[in-house]
């Protein structure tokens, strides 16, 4: 859109970040559709159903692949199982029998049952396996010759050929050959090759919940979009969103359905306008909401039920929050927070989710085309701010939130680490300065404040006398006190606040009104933030900033209207942003249905005492390769123990006791080298740690990582071995 600023001068705006009217299943159109998202996809090379022209990238919907991809099924499964086509393997992994000896002993079988019978047929055995027919068949059919007598002689001779067929197949286990390689095994292989037209009233092309709600016509032209290749993944989302908001009673049933014969595909846009993300890296099904992160390996530590499944994160995992811990160059980037913020930027178009993502500036976080809103801190062609008070008006809630990111890592209370008394200090400045000026400080104004300059308290006493503010006065008073006294914080946040008061943040943090900060407030609505942090040359100040952002994450998220939207917070380095309040914040998103994505390059960025705090709160955990073996120890002692089987497998000499015994051992040891050994194993029941910190320091591959899952229903999935590049 032309108004949203992307293409306007900073600072020339003294109006907020826009944000939508309301969330998309509104059924309006907006005014103006951006040239860059057409009406219609374009028409991709043929792919197979739920795969992409491209290498790792989702198919846009093609008619035929559209409806390909919808009617895949997606059976329930364990946690984290990508759902797209998948079939359920057994809970414990079935005996299987080597190929190669499986043939061998049906073939032996087959020779075994030829025997029999060529002994049975030329009187070898004797002929007592007549007797039951000569029992059983008149004196009359006895003759030979005889017409009777051949057809029940022949039958009978087929009868007890298939009896010994019947028991040597069984033997043989012909028919595990038939499964294995037989005709089962090759419907097995077709099956992905199409899919199945399923009945109008069970086909989701159809949009049967529209029908049955009486909604023919609007059903109608879905249905019609669909097979005609004009409907992308995206707009079924975003329309069963919608409809999911009719369903609410949020929005009229004649809204829905107006908006959806006049627009089609395109109805209940996103504010945005835009109907897919630019580029995509992974692959989303927006079905399930999740998104393919990689495959559990094929190995021993791994649930049967899980091996060479893929592996998917989705808004019901990430609402528990997930921590993902490896060094420089293991894959978080690329494989873990880039994927999913392509996916929370489709739940965003789709108007499920809102997303913020913040890393370093230049990191691989996705074009800026995908995301509404971008703030490049630092960079004076930004053309958004960040609100360093998080939008609210209450000079108490938003000292909370600036203490928290200004000395929240200081574990020093002589330092300044009691956030108490910072919130305290900071609300005695912030009430009075707003009472007076309508607004906060801004960063000048707040460290002349801390620092006790005469000039602006002696104007903010006159302001307070001048309205009447008895109360203000006196917490102006106290302030005043406590300045030069031993153990005031004030002069600590001072030089905390004079981080962000450099030239590079000059026009920054403004308050005044001239520039367009972005609030996370404006988390109720499906937006996508990107704030790019000057970590090269400001690395404390870009700390800072993300625990603002994640102090002022945690308290906003709780005051939603709409609860059915998922907000996520996504930190790509998450080094110094642990503090003690950040650790309860992460405790409470779970029950505020979000969620937030920390990353870190080892546990020795998180304090000591908030390591176990830490890996408490989070729901999924994930610990990739090259990991030490003191941030290992940590990973094990949260996965804790199970019981398994140990094989104990000792061989003990065979001593002859009789002369032909010697002898033949002497030519065993003479043949083989190796004197005779009778083996004992001994199978018994102990308890090991699932993964060891030797194991995850020094057994688990490149491109690996081991990750645990617990989704919002408290469904958990045992720690796996995900190959991330599968």
């Amino acid at each position: 859109m032309d108004g949203d600023g992307n293409r306007d001068a900073r600072g020339t705006h003294a109006n907020p970040v826009p944000r939508p009217a309301g969330p998309p299943e509104v059924p309006a159109r907006p005014p103006e559709v951006p040239a860059e998202a057409p009406t219609a996809p374009p028409r991709p090379t043929r792919a197979p159903p739920g795969m992409s022209a491209l290498p790792g990238v989702p198919p846009l919907p093609d008619g035929s692949d559209f409806l390909s991809w919808l009617r895949t099924p997606r059976p329930q499964a364990l946690p984290g199982v990508w759902r797209f086509g998948h079939r359920a393997r057994p809970e414990e992994e079935p005996e299987r029998v080597p190929g190669r000896q499986l043939l061998s002993g049906a073939v032996i079988a087959f020779l075994v049952g030829w025997l029999i019978w060529s002994l049975l047929w030329n009187g070898y055995l004797g002929g007592w396996w007549l007797l039951p027919l000569y029992a059983m068949i008149p004196d009359s059919w006895a003759q030979p010759h005889s017409f009777a007598s051949v057809v029940v002689v022949y039958a009978y001779y087929v009868l007890i050929a298939g009896i010994i067929m019947v028991g040597v197949g069984r033997l043989g286990r012909w028919g595990e050959i038939w499964r294995r390689y037989g005709p089962p095994a090759w419907r097995r292989a077709a099956a992905p090759g199409g899919v199945p037209a399923p009945a109008p009233e069970e086909d989701p092309a159809a949009w049967p919940a529209l029908r049955a709600a009486g909604a023919h016509d609007a059903a109608e032209r879905l249905a019609a979009d669909a097979r005609t290749g004009l409907m992308r993944d995206v707009d079924h989302a975003r329309i069963t969103r919608a409809w999911q908001g009719v369903q609410r009673g949020r929005h009229s049933l004649a809204t829905f359905t107006g908006a959806v014969l006049s627009h089609g595909a395109g109805a209940c846009p996103h504010p945005s306008g835009a109907r897919d993300l630019p580029v995509r890296q992974a692959r989303h099904d927006l079905v399930t909401g999740q998104v393919r992160i990689g495959t559990a390996a094929e190995d021993d530590r791994n649930p049967y039920a899980y091996r060479g499944t893929g592996l998917a994160l989705g808004p019901d995992l990430l609402g528990t929050s997930l921590l993902a811990v490896g060094p420089a160059g293991s894959g978080k980037t690329g494989s873990v927070v880039r994927p999913l913020t392509e996916s929370l930027c489709l739940h965003a178009l789709a108007g499920r989710a809102a997303v913020v993502v913040v890393g370093a500036a230049g990191a691989d976080l996705g074009p800026a085309d995908a995301y509404d809103v971008v703030v490049r801190i630092g960079n004076p062609d930004s053309v958004y701010d960040l609100d360093l008070y998080g939008g609210t008006t209450d000079p108490d809630e938003a000292a909370v939130v600036l203490a928290e990111a200004l000395v929240g890592d200081l574990t020093d209370q002589h330092q300044g680490g009691d956030t108490r008394r910072s919130t305290t200090v900071l609300a005695q400045l912030l009430g009075p300065f707003r009472a007076v000026h309508g607004r906060f400080p801004g960063v000048p104004e707040l460290r002349q404040l801390l620092d006790g300059a005469p000039g602006p308290l002696a104007e903010l006493r006159q302001g307070l006398r001048a309205a009447g503010q008895e109360s203000l006065l006196r917490e102006l008073d106290a302030r005043e006190r406590q300045m030069g006294n031993p153990g005031d914080v004030g002069g600590v946040l001072a030089d905390r606040v004079a981080l962000l008061d450099r030239p590079a943040f000059a026009s920054f943090f403004d308050t005044s009104g001239q520039s367009r900060p972005f609030s996370l407030k404006a988390l109720d609505h499906p937006v996508r933030v990107r704030i790019d942090l000057p970590e090269r040359g400001h690395a404390d100040a870009s700390r800072m900033l993300a625990r603002l952002v994640l102090a002022q994450f945690t308290a906003s998220v709780s005051l939603r209207e709409d609860r059915s939207l998922f907000p996520c917070l996504v930190l790509d380095d998450a080094s110094g942003v642990v503090t003690p309040e950040a650790v309860r914040g992460v405790q409470r998103l779970r029950s505020a249905g979000a969620g937030v994505v920390l990353t870190l390059r080892t546990l020795d960025d998180v304090p000591r005492p908030l390591r176990g705090p830490l890996l408490g709160a989070i729901g999924c955990r994930m610990a990739l390769s090259g990991l030490t073996p003191w941030d290992g120890q940590d990973f094990a002692e949260v996965w804790g123990k199970e019981w398994t089987e140990a094989r104990d497998v000792t061989d003990r000499q065979i001593i002859a006791e009789t002369p032909a015994g010697k002898a033949v051992h002497m030519l065993r040891r003479v043949i083989t080298g190796k004197a005779p050994t009778a083996r004992a194993v001994t199978v018994r029941q102990v308890e090991r740690e699932r993964w060891s910190a030797s194991e995850l320091a020094h057994a688990v591959p490149a491109g690996h990582a081991v990750l645990s899952l617990t989704s919002v229903k408290g469904e958990h999935a045992p720690p796996l071995l995900v190959d991330l590049r599968g």
